[in-house]
């Protein structure tokens, strides 16, 4: 619906209220979460989700795939784990590599109270009228880890740089290739006037485990 739609709409429903003397009904915009067949077409007829698992897997794994509303992604097996040796400050603005060190592993050991950098093992394209929202998946968060991922934008694509902490007093272990959040796609009831691609985002189509950028 475009602007000039809406704005005809509303004086429609005002000028009836008037007439009729109840009160005006405002149309309103709205959005709503996505099913698993929405899901599931999306990333077979457009590649939404690349690599995609039409099921959820759970046998003798963290769970990962399609579920009833949602999609639980994979962690890769590199990691980006924070330490303090060094003494590097953390700064968004002026990021020092210094902060972390690198592995590769199945099975990453996060230390108390610290935090890593990781990526997710499928490769997004979100539609340009769809905003994603990443939820923890209860497995690890009984355990006292907690992963921030940030919204997937219209039109944004690439490998999810993953985010996670460590909030107990012991060292925790992360399983490679195995689920580690959900992710839940809501669909507007209009286009978007400007798309993640469209303002040239800063993390388009990023690659590997990407540090903050200014």
């Amino acid at each position: 619906m475009s602007t000039t739609d809406f704005t005809l709409k509303m004086a429609a429903a005002l000028f009836s209220a008037r007439r009729g003397g109840g009160a005006a009904i405002i149309p309103r915009r709205t959005m709503s979460i996505k099913s698993d067949r929405w899901i599931r077409r999306m990333a077979l007829e457009h590649d939404m989700i690349n690599p995609f698992a039409e099921k959820q897997v759970r046998d003798g794994v963290v769970s990962y795939g399609l579920s009833s509303y949602g999609y639980d992604l994979r962690v890769a097996d590199e990691f980006k784990i924070f330490t303090n040796v060094m003494s590097a400050y953390v700064d968004p603005k002026h990021f020092d590599e210094r902060s972390f060190v690198t592995v590769q592993t199945e099975c990453a050991i996060i230390p108390p109270n610290s935090f890593a950098l990781a990526r997710s093992v499928e490769y997004f394209k979100i539609p340009r009228d769809v905003l994603t929202v990443c939820v923890g998946k209860s497995t690890y968060a009984r355990c006292g880890i907690i992963v921030n991922v940030t919204p997937f934008e219209p039109e944004w694509e690439g490998f999810v740089t993953l985010e996670i902490s460590n909030t107990t007093p012991l060292p925790a272990r992360i399983y490679a290739n195995e689920g580690l959040c959900q992710i839940l796609f809501f669909q507007s009831d209009e286009v978007c006037e400007v798309s993640y691609k469209d303002k040239k985002g800063k993390y388009q189509a990023q690659t590997g485990i990407v540090l903050p950028r200014l």
